[in-house]
């Protein structure tokens, strides 16, 4: 069995590669093949742990155990942490364990590029990102591959953090509020733990694409009118379900009112109707994507020998082998 770090996740995981990967998860789990049951959590105090088992055939059989604690930033530490264990699924022997918490944001700015690349209109420019933390940083550098931006607009609840951001990338500027990111933009990430509204309805342009992946479960980041009144598109309508299972913005509206990301890729369903149409994509993250996020990882750690071979069988000296 291989144990793969942090840096090793980080070296092996291709994101282009990923895009494609995560492209054939979304199908899959569209067509019905993926089994993976609603995400359950334990909650701590201050936070929670989160179990995402699934098979998804090509992939293997997968578990991610992730915690989230919304306060870890402020004390130099990740809000979301995980570990991922891959199994084979013809013999249910485990294959490795590896760093989930580079994959969980790695997996969850990819996704948001799949939507991206599926919605967001052809002659899209401006690009705005609101939140300068993990899935900031990460969607700064998953987005632009997927159209021909201009101008990239960073936002955060604090300058500083928009600026340090913006640093990162030769198109990128900090601005001084969400609102004035989201004015005239043609893509607009959300990116942020926040429990209100950090996008109004009234901001966006004709045409705009959103992806929104900030999950927090005691308040939406959305506002509903956002949610409603756009072209909804969602991983599975399991994110209807309430949470931890589901997004906290989609309670209380019929499954029905949303496409699958699996049926826009198939082409059962329309992504947008008009380059008028504004698209919201609405995360709440699926098991199907970390599942194909790990297995690049793994193929690629064992086509480089990459990784700590571990024995998870110790046999006793008196027992035979």
């Amino acid at each position: 069995m291989l144990f793969l770090d942090q840096a090793d996740a980080r070296e092996l995981l291709d994101p282009d590669e990923l895009v494609d990967a995560l492209t054939a998860a979304f199908a899959a789990l569209s067509d019905g093949l993926a089994s993976a049951p609603p995400r359950i959590a334990a909650r701590a105090p201050n936070g929670l742990l989160a179990a995402m088992p699934v098979h998804l055939p090509g992939a293997g059989l997968e578990v991610k155990l992730v915690s989230v604690f919304a306060d870890n930033p402020e004390h130099g530490k990740p809000s979301h942490q995980a570990l991922i264990l891959l199994f084979d699924d013809s013999t249910g022997t485990p294959l490795a364990v590896m760093d989930g918490t580079h994959i969980t944001a790695a997996r969850t700015a990819g996704s948001a590029a799949v939507a991206t690349r599926l919605l967001a209109v052809e002659d899209a420019r401006v690009l705005a990102i609101l939140g300068a933390g993990v899935e900031g940083r990460y969607h700064l550098d998953a987005i632009p591959r997927m159209r021909n931006f201009a101008e990239i607009r960073i936002a955060n609840r604090t300058v500083e953090g928009a600026v340090a951001l913006a640093e990162r990338h030769p198109l990128a500027r900090a601005v001084g509020s969400f609102e004035e990111a989201v004015r005239g933009a043609d893509v607009v990430c959300c990116c942020t733990h926040s429990s209100e509204p950090v996008l109004r309805y009234e901001w966006l342009r004709e045409g705009a694409h959103v992806n929104s992946v900030g999950a927090n479960f005691d308040g939406p980041e959305l506002d509903h009118n956002t949610v409603t009144k756009g072209r909804l598109v969602v991983e599975s309508r399991v994110a209807f379900q309430p949470p931890p299972a589901g997004c906290v913005e989609l309670q209380g509206i019929p499954a029905d009112a949303a496409v699958e990301l699996g049926e826009v890729i198939s082409g059962r369903a329309a992504g947008r109707d008009s380059s008028q149409q504004i698209t919201v994509y609405k995360s709440m993250g699926h098991a199907v994507e970390d599942a194909a996020a790990a297995r690049l990882v793994y193929e690629r750690a064992v086509q480089q020998g990459a990784g700590q071979a571990l024995s998870w069988v110790r046999t006793r000296p008196d027992e035979p082998a």
